[in-house]
């Protein structure tokens, strides 16, 4: 029996990942949840979150682990493939915190006039937008104390 999976992550501009994981860690709509080799099949919608997937060793390679800002879409598990169709995924190393606390300055300075057609749509966008951006400002001082 195989002690890992094949983990997919694709957006609709690019693909991610396409790899052997032992571990994935997954942000749904309705909090986290785990998948190890052999889980039952599932279909989730994403929420917003940190998407982390643990990488076996084999060979020279020494294992280790990724992870990346999720935003929307939906994840399968399908015989051995967790599939994750994401609307938005960032790896964790490329975030910078000098551009995530850019963001999340200017997502707070945004307001919606109290006579805007669709103001509750318009609220909900920018609440979205802050509760992304507070996550960026986290992942990427996580990702620098770990050294990446």
């Amino acid at each position: 029996m195989s002690n890992t999976f094949t983990c997919r992550l694709v957006t609709p501009t690019q693909k991610l990942v396409d790899e052997a994981v032992t571990y994935a860690s997954v942000p749904a709509w309705d909090g986290l949840f785990g998948v190890l080799p052999r889980r039952a099949p599932l279909m989730a919608r994403l929420g917003l979150g940190e998407l982390s997937l643990t990488f076996p060793q084999s060979g020279s390679a020494a294992g280790g682990s990724r992870s990346y800002l999720v935003d929307g879409g939906f994840v399968q598990m399908a015989g051995d493939t967790l599939t994750v169709l994401a609307d938005r995924a960032i790896p964790t190393e490329t975030l910078t915190e000098a551009e995530a606390q850019a963001e999340l300055a200017e997502a707070e300075a945004r307001t919606v006039p109290a006579d805007a057609p669709d103001r509750e749509a318009q609220l909900q966008r920018v609440r979205a937008d802050k509760a992304r951006a507070r996550l960026k400002v986290r992942l990427a001082q996580a990702a620098r104390g770990r050294g990446i």
